[in-house]
């Protein structure tokens, strides 16, 4: 049985088995847009009305809205906070330590 894979979306083909890992402009816009649909769902965007009813239903589709919008947002230019996470280099290269982590650097 062939095991279950699931692409990245922006994937470019390449050798079965390998995984492209986004860059960090395709990470910090991602990340801007979950913390975009986080607060557009704690300030009840896209909850639904009383008088339908409500349900599960209801529910996962005003969070898929709520995604959506977030990722139009961002896809418009966002709100900055993927530029500030760039430019403060919070998404700074981590090179692979050669010591086990815990060991005293030498």
């Amino acid at each position: 049985m062939d095991p279950v894979s699931f692409p990245v979306p922006s994937a470019q083909p390449g050798p079965p088995g390998s995984v492209r890992l986004p860059s960090k402009a395709e990470a910090v816009d991602a990340f801007e847009a979950s913390f975009l649909a986080t607060v557009f769902k704690e300030m009840g965007l896209g909850r639904p009305r009383e008088s339908f009813g409500g349900g599960i239903g209801e529910e996962q589709v005003a969070s898929m809205i709520c995604d959506a919008q977030a990722r139009a947002i961002v896809a418009a230019g966002g709100i900055g906070l993927a530029e500030r996470l760039l430019t403060a280099g919070a998404f700074a290269d981590a090179a692979p330590s050669s010591a086990p982590s815990g060991a005293p650097d030498e």
